[in-house]
């Protein structure tokens, strides 16, 4: 689907850089030409459904999986080619668990960790687990989900790498535990200037932390702006309109998700402000408000645009 949203981001230095990247698994399209832009020290949210691509994309960064076409690089190194050197950068928190070692106990698994890390910062990996509630004679085999989770979240943070790509990383923690671990998110990124890619269905949990936001649905890249430009470009509309109104015809491709009642409208439209206010009056509507979205909201209108 062509898209009225910016797919491309401007000239400052990308920490990762993906082009033309394409993936099948048998028939099933899993990246369709992903152009991806992940300047450095910023933190880039993706979003789509289940199923859209985000984990392959992941994986593909890090050499776990093989594109079937195009080329992905972390720091201008080429994940195919350069696929240790890529790793030794990134601190990764996996989709799942998937322990190849469950009989260890929490505090083995991170000393045998640190070993692959030159730069595995202990009393920093001290004040994670602490601050996690690590227990660290537990068997990694028998832990929670959410349990799992924060033991990852160490193994990625602790060696304090350049970049951080992080799926799903507050699945299953309790929302006190979700909190606690967006600050030290927060602190982190602010102490270490690193640069972070987060796949998350929590969009709203992101929303102080978030300095860009791609769009992904059906293996495309449907979006990826600036969250700025985003606020500034993306508003919902409240007006109320004639019995029989028929539209605003000029709109039709910047609206990207449209809520209607008998004689009022709540549109999500993408474009310049005084530009929509005055196609939707000389439509003949009556614009009551209109509104900033928020980062959740403006996910869900990029992800539910249609033809």
């Amino acid at each position: 689907m062509s898209s009225i949203l910016p797919t491309r981001l401007g000239e400052d230095p990308l920490a990762i850089t993906t082009r033309s990247l394409n993936k099948r698994y048998g028939k099933i399209a899993a990246l369709i030409d992903v152009d991806l832009q992940v300047p450095e020290g910023a933190v880039y949210v993706l979003v789509g459904p289940n199923g859209a691509g985000k984990t392959t994309l992941l994986k593909i960064l890090l050499d776990l999986v093989r594109a079937d076409s195009g080329e992905a690089e972390v720091f201008g190194l080429s994940s195919r080619s350069d696929g240790p050197a890529v790793r030794a950068r990134i601190g990764y928190v996996p989709e799942g668990a998937g322990w190849g070692y469950g009989w260890m106990r929490v505090g083995r698994v991170l000393e045998h960790h640190s070993t692959y890390y030159p730069t595995w910062d202990t009393e920093y990996a001290e004040r994670l687990a602490n601050a996690f509630d690590l227990g660290m004679d537990q068997k990694v085999g028998k832990l929670s989900k959410g349990e799992a989770r924060r033991v990852h979240l160490v193994m990625a943070l602790a060696h304090r790498p350049p970049v951080l790509l992080l799926d799903e990383p507050t699945d299953g923690l309790d929302p006190v535990m979700r909190d606690e671990t967006l600050g030290l998110l927060a602190d982190h990124l602010a102490e270490t200037g690193a640069t972070m890619l987060i796949s998350t269905h929590l969009v709203h949990e992101t929303e102080r932390l978030a300095d860009h936001i791609g769009v992904i649905r059906g293996g495309e890249l449907q979006a990826q702006l600036n969250v700025d430009d985003l606020r500034r470009g993306l508003r919902r509309y409240r007006a109320e309109v004639p019995t029989g109104w028929t539209g605003s015809p000029t709109l039709n491709g910047s609206v990207l998700r449209r809520q209607n009642a008998s004689n009022e409208i709540q549109w999500t439209i993408w474009g310049d402000e005084g530009d929509v206010l005055a196609q939707l009056k000389g439509s003949g509507a009556t614009v009551r408000e209109a509104a900033a979205v928020s980062l959740e909201d403006a996910a869900l209108a990029m992800l539910s645009r249609k033809e």
